[in-house]
């Protein structure tokens, strides 16, 4: 326990807590890189849970995908009505 002015260190291994830095710090390719060399060893279960939610909030949400494929499927049809328009 924390004596008077002293902060607990956070739970975790240190290769964890170094991997969310990187991410708190915007560098979220080498946060994927340190969870994925984590999870590529034997980790603790709470190591493994960290490295692994690490990894879910730092991927792109697939609806993402979706959203760009239609703006593309749009920006192709208005081409294509402005060049038969002007063709």
């Amino acid at each position: 326990m924390a004596k008077g002015g002293q902060t607990p260190e956070p739970p975790g291994a240190p290769e964890v807590r170094a991997a969310w830095a990187r991410k708190e710090a915007g560098d979220v390719a080498g946060a994927r890189r340190d969870a994925e060399r984590l999870l590529a060893g034997t980790p603790s279960p709470e190591d493994r849970a960290q490295a692994e939610e690490l990894l879910r909030r730092s991927s792109t949400p697939r609806a993402l995908y979706g959203f760009a494929l239609l703006a593309a499927a749009v920006f192709t049809g208005l081409l294509l009505l402005a060049w038969t328009r002007y063709a």
